[in-house]
């Protein structure tokens, strides 16, 4: 049942149907805050199970107080400025930005007509000509934790219950580096026969040359065994696959934040990551190592310690589980943001 409009302090709007990293934020945390504030989503292809209230019902929302309406996307902070000054709602507007890169003219006008901004990053935050609360993303820890036995884990998945096993997932694709991961295990793996690296994604539409032009390189190597390109799985399904791992490789040439190391690190597993993204406010204090974007031969030498010490590999693993119960639980991120609700509805600003 839908929640009623004038219980809640906080509308939280989703206005693209097709999953994306915005709406699984969303979809995270809305109910999780739900219990801590009165907050609903809105818009379109949202879960059954996060607390929601349909878009034309937004028009009718009662004038007698104040909500904040928490956009993550252009379009939703024109909605919010439409029903604020065009339709008279009492409403505190406020962004999330997540963006690296310098603000389209468009884009700096609506983020000057906020009450108030969330930046995912000290990098984001640079981008902004203004203050913001940054507010780094987290996750579910018991969702995502270490395995109680790997090889077993393994067994069930296929995998070789000895060898080291290092992954990348997430969408296939040159701005994903996926192609930098697959180089830099062509020129590690021939040395290292205990090794397996496996590809875990999907190509979207415009990228499919891109995958397949990858899986010739590495069976024109003789390693179609040992770099394996899997299927996407469900969310589900996915912490197993950080869960048989020895390694986790980030090799982005761009992205907004990233979550895959923190997934990563939250199941006890080691990170070599690229500088892109937050990844240098996520891989610190002995969990892995940072690299410059593209550049495949430091990428490479970066990984390579990891594959032959074991006693590197536990530490760094045990580092990484720390670092995530430390800084990214998602209880964190989520009593961080209603912080900032409780602060706007109260008449404050920043």
């Amino acid at each position: 049942m839908a929640p009623d409009i004038r219980d809640i302090d906080v509308i939280a709007p989703n206005l693209k149907r097709r999953l994306s990293g915005v709406t699984a934020t969303i979809v995270r945390l809305v109910p999780l805050q739900a219990g801590m504030i009165g907050i609903a989503a809105t818009g379109p292809g949202l879960p059954a199970h996060v607390p929601q209230i349909p878009l034309p019902r937004l028009f009718l929302m009662p004038r007698n107080r104040c909500r904040v309406w928490h956009a993550r996307r252009n379009t939703e902070m024109l909605l919010g400025l439409i029903l604020k000054h065009v339709f008279r709602r009492k409403l505190k507007l406020l962004f999330t930005s997540a963006s690296q890169r310098r603000h389209s003219g468009y884009t700096k006008w609506l983020i000057g007509r906020m009450d108030g901004v969330i930046a995912t990053s000290q990098k984001t935050a640079a981008y902004l000509k203004r203050p913001a609360d940054v507010i780094l993303h987290g996750i579910d820890t018991d969702g995502f934790s270490p395995p109680g036995d790997r090889a077993a884990l393994r067994r069930g998945l296929g995998l070789p219950e000895d060898h080291v096993i290092m992954g990348c997932y997430g969408r296939i694709r040159a701005q994903k580096g996926t192609d930098a991961f697959v180089d830099a295990a062509l020129a590690l793996l021939p040395d290292r026969p205990n090794v397996t690296a496996l590809v875990m994604g999907r190509a979207t539409e415009g990228h499919d040359g891109f995958l397949s032009g990858l899986k010739e390189k590495a069976a024109a190597a003789g390693l179609a065994d040992r770099i394996r390109f899997l299927p996407e799985v469900p969310v589900h399904a996915i912490a197993d696959w950080y869960r048989i791992l020895d390694l986790y490789v980030a090799p982005q040439r761009w992205e907004g934040f990233g979550l895959t190391p923190i997934e990563a690190m939250a199941c006890g597993v080691p990170v070599v990551a690229t500088r892109v993204g937050a990844f240098e406010e996520i891989v610190a204090d002995g969990t892995g190592a940072l690299v410059p974007p593209d550049d495949i031969p430091m990428l490479t030498a970066a990984i390579a310690p990891y594959l032959g010490d074991a006693g590197l590999r536990q530490a760094s693993g045990q580092a990484a589980l720390a670092r995530v119960y430390d800084a990214f639980r998602i209880g964190r991120e989520a009593e961080a943001i209603v912080a900032v609700y409780r602060r706007l509805l109260a008449g404050e600003t920043r």
